[in-house]
């Protein structure tokens, strides 16, 4: 009797469908739609939801870089292979964001989106932009690095940069590495720490239905569905575009290394629905670590890779900043020649690095591409405003596989990866 009480405990029973997590996401994003649709003015008073839940989300990301970085450096017999995960992990995040802003690039020139729209510059306002345009003022090279260095080691935590968390966690987990006899009791402390808040981060994702809910029923009310038919040639072509660069690109850089980009997503679908319902990559970031550790991924490579790629690994966000900087070139009847483009292209792989993946990040570094390549007029953001929201999703969903793909990848590349729990993982 007692051995089959036992049994009953460890074998659980399958969730009925509504229990499902991506089921209930799914449902709130309609009711979210619908009412959004029907009764715009109730769909933005439902703002406060969707703020609430990436708010609880982002209160718990810091401990959860914190914990998993810091341990996992810990655990590292050789600290050089600390150096060899982080020099691997920016090799693959260069070539693969310089790739997307090319494809960007190309596909902006073969389609042309913009054309005919004969857009004359000087009718444009730019009072609605002001706002990104002195953010952009503010996201020099020098003032990316500087920002990174917190003010005190524990700073990091009371914050909400993940940078600054992820460079504590470093060099904290570094002390621990060097000191391991001595800080067995921190460590240990650190382990036993980690179970109460991984298990915060599977309370809150209970909420996200609610906050999806809150996300779209505001988006849809506020900006309406009738905001993306004029450009719906543009929102259409990023998103086919972002969609190819992860069948192709990452699905051919998955099938190398051994695993399907189909499976991936399928694996992360939860999170995937979380960003379609709030438009925030950073709002499915402490499930998408502890998914991907589930996975087979060595915990020391998903505590870098991950936070990293948040601020280094962009694909989706280098495809719209190139496709959107040309859509408003052609839009004013500006002919940018191949060198002017190449350019736009080198100056936007410098300003795309350290934007957040939180939403309107994008945008942002839209006009810091802007302002420096003085042939497309910044005032021409004012084009894509309305339609910023819709094209965030796709951006920060084409990130957030970019930075799953990344993991498995540099994982693999360490041996640091499980190949039979990543099998069993993905079905």
């Amino acid at each position: 009797m007692h051995i089959t009480n036992d049994l009953n405990e460890t074998i659980k029973k399958p969730k009925k469908f509504y229990q499902i997590l991506y089921v209930q996401v799914i449902i709130a994003i309609i009711f979210g739609v619908s009412l959004g649709y029907f009764y715009p003015e109730t769909g933005e008073m439902m703002k406060p939801f969707g703020d609430g839940f990436i708010y609880l989300v982002k209160m718990i990301i810091a401990p959860v870089i914190f914990l998993t970085v810091s341990m996992g450096i810990a655990g590292m017999n050789d600290l050089k292979s600390v150096g060899r995960v982080a020099g691997k992990s920016f090799a693959y995040f260069l070539t693969f964001s310089t790739l997307a802003l090319i494809i960007g690039l190309i596909v902006s020139n073969l389609v042309q989106p913009g054309k005919g729209l004969n857009i004359d510059p000087s009718t444009l306002d730019k009072s609605q932009i002001t706002h990104f345009i002195s953010e952009a003022e503010h996201s020099s090279l020098v003032h990316f690095i500087m920002n990174v260095i917190p003010k005190t080691l524990i700073s990091p935590l009371t914050g909400d940069n993940i940078l600054q968390v992820l460079f504590a966690a470093i060099l904290f987990g570094i002390g621990l590495a060097l000191t391991s006899e001595k800080s067995k009791p921190v460590i240990d402390f650190f382990q036993a720490l980690s179970y109460p808040v991984f298990k915060i981060v599977e309370l809150l994702m209970k909420l996200a239905p609610i906050g999806a809910f809150g996300a779209m029923a505001f988006t849809i009310g506020k900006y309406g569905i009738s905001s993306i038919i004029n450009l719906a040639f543009l929102v259409i072509t990023f998103y086919v575009t972002s969609f190819l660069f992860i069948v192709l690109i990452l699905g051919a850089v998955a099938r190398y290394n051994g695993f399907s980009i189909f499976k991936l997503m399928a694996y992360i679908k939860d999170e995937l629905l979380l960003v379609v319902g709030t438009s925030s990559s950073e709002a499915a970031l402490p499930s998408l670590m502890s998914k991907m550790e589930k996975a087979g991924c060595a915990k020391s490579v998903v505590g870098l890779v991950i936070p990293t790629g948040y601020s280094f690994n962009l694909d989706g966000t280098n495809i719209y900043m190139t496709m959107a900087a040309l859509f408003i070139a052609q839009a004013c009847n500006i002919e940018l020649s191949l060198q002017q483009q190449i350019v736009l292209l080198l100056v936007a792989m410098l300003s795309s690095k350290g934007a957040a993946g939180v939403s309107g990040a994008g945008f942002i570094t839209l006009a810091a591409t802007l302002a420096v390549v003085p042939e497309v007029p910044i005032a021409g953001m004012t084009l894509i405003l309305g339609v910023d929201r819709f094209m965030s999703e796709c951006r920060a969903l084409t990130n957030l596989v970019g930075n799953a793909t990344a993991t498995v990848v540099v994982a693999k590349w360490e041996g640091q990866l499980d190949k039979e729990q990543l099998k069993k993982s993905l079905g």
